[in-house]
């Protein structure tokens, strides 16, 4: 009789937490903020130094010292010529959580009914919004990347391409990384909802659903738009790479695009997708798994 009194209090328990998680898509946005920040913090020290690498793959004329034949091949050249403490270096969400969020509720996407159009304006939205602010930061972080920089602070790195290539630097990859990263959350957003939904019907607390599709949902969108990437990271570097002087003259996206294409083909555009994608399973796993485990626990 005890056991049978004790196990369904047990019951009622799990039951009142599963009504508990169905209510946090109406969470505050101060809670998604925060849910957000920690996510981006989790998940930029874990994956940052595949980012690393990514970056420098794509550079389209790298130094001949920073040419690498795969992802084991790069960990293990820039440690032991530069130290292990490079594949950190550079500036490590709070606005992409919270603005999603935020928009979700606006579009009507909180409905029984998926609606993937407002699932991605949401993920448009608050891309625009994270991207304007974060542009400069994202510069920086790719010149502090590179192989042979000589920067070791984020505030030396920003003022010498202020004062050698003027503010422009920090938003003449805007464009292109709107162009990039507007279609990557939207592809992002609705396909990690879509699985969430299909694989999780019942909207209970599982976390290992938010691992799955957080993943998938990243190593798609990410393969989508590397060559976009590709494109950026050109923009946000041209002004750090003296080995070809042409690139002084390329100022945006389509000249961007017909440089990769004249020095590498079609392949160009393919540059780092091994470690984008690799670097985004784990990482957008990480952030989702993330952001509903401290929702789940702030409102309980």
């Amino acid at each position: 009789m005890q056991m049978q009194t004790e196990e369904s209090s047990l019951q009622k328990v799990i039951q009142d937490i599963d009504v508990e998680y169905e209510s946090l898509e109406s969470s505050s946005l101060l809670t998604n903020a925060m849910a957000g920040a920690l996510a981006g913090i989790t998940e930029h020290t874990v994956m940052y130094p595949i980012d690393s690498i990514k970056t420098r793959m794509q550079v389209v004329k790298p130094n001949p010292q920073a040419i690498y034949s795969g992802i084991l091949n790069a960990i293990s050249k820039i440690s032991s010529t530069e130290g292990v403490a490079t594949l950190w270096r550079g500036p490590a969400h709070a606005l992409y959580f919270g603005m999603y969020e935020h928009c979700k509720v606006l579009f009507g996407a909180e409905g029984e009914k998926q609606n993937f159009l407002a699932i991605a304006a949401a993920g448009s939205c608050a891309t625009i919004a994270a991207d304007g602010f974060m542009n400069p930061f994202d510069v920086i972080k790719q010149r502090m990347q590179l192989h042979g920089n000589k920067f070791r602070s984020v505030a030396k790195c920003g003022l010498s391409v202020l004062k050698n290539e003027g503010i422009s630097a920090f938003y003449v990859s805007l464009p292109t990384t709107l162009m990039m990263t507007i279609p990557f959350q939207a592809i992002h957003f609705s396909t990690y909802e879509f699985l969430r939904k299909n694989l999780n019907p019942s909207n209970t607390y599982d976390p290992k659903t938010h691992v799955i599709s957080g993943g998938l949902a990243g190593a798609v969108a990410a393969a989508i738009t590397n060559p976009l990437d590709v494109t950026k990271t050109l923009l946000q570097t041209k002004g750090s790479i003296k080995s070809d002087a042409s690139l002084k003259n390329i100022n945006g996206m389509f000249q961007g695009v017909k440089f990769i294409y004249e020095k590498n083909g079609w392949k160009g555009f393919t540059l780092g997708i091994r470690p984008r994608v690799l670097s985004h399973i784990p990482s957008t796993a990480i952030c989702w798994t993330t952001v509903s485990n401290f929702s789940f626990l702030m409102f309980v």
